[in-house]
């Protein structure tokens, strides 16, 4: 459920300011505010997307990420190696973080909403832990070892590929909006 999220994130996160100045050929302050710009964007449509989500359910937006992630993360990496300016940038960069956004405004509440308090600490942390370290936190290295290769593009397909596998357990999963854990809990 985390892969492909949290690498996505990361991607457009923290890997976009070296992208955009190492492979699009932005300068450096240019690249900071962009990226800035977008990401602040980003932060504003995280409750806009949840309450979304308290409308719609919880799997809809799981699933637009995932099938609209999985469809458009290699043509919009691709398009931004090529943009003329960092306004262009900032669009492709943003259109990539509204996708995203159906997947990070959600996540934690869809993992307290399927899993029972008492496996959600062990059972449920540990393993999301694992996963955005290994993930996200290998994102820049693997993105910069492609670009070293000459196969930077390879990297958009990692990232497609682990965001269909994410998309592939939303499939599978139920809509924790009506059906939830936390209602089965004396606080909850």
């Amino acid at each position: 459920m985390t892969l492909g999220g949290t690498l996505a994130f990361y991607t457009y996160s923290t890997y976009m300011q070296k992208f955009l100045v190492n492979t699009v050929g932005l300068v450096n302050a240019d690249a900071t505010l962009i990226t800035f710009l977008a990401l602040l964007i980003f932060a504003g449509l995280q409750p806009i997307f949840g309450l979304l989500s308290d409308k719609i359910g919880r799997k809809p937006l799981l699933l637009a990420f995932g099938a609209l992630g999985t469809l458009f993360t290699v043509p919009l990496l691709n398009a931004l190696q090529y943009v003329e300016d960092k306004w262009q940038a900032f669009w492709l960069i943003l259109l990539a973080l509204i996708i995203v956004s159906g997947y990070t405004s959600i996540n934690a509440i869809v993992k307290a909403e399927l899993f029972p308090a008492k496996i959600r600490a062990l059972g449920v942390g540990l393993p999301y832990a694992l996963t955005v370290a290994v993930f996200g936190g290998s994102a820049e290295y693997i993105a910069l070892w492609f670009k070293n290769i000459g196969h930077e593009n390879y990297f958009y397909w990692y990232i497609t590929i682990c965001i269909a596998c994410s998309l592939f357990v939303y499939l599978g999963m139920q809509d924790t909006m009506r059906r939830s854990q936390l209602n089965n809990e004396p606080n909850g």
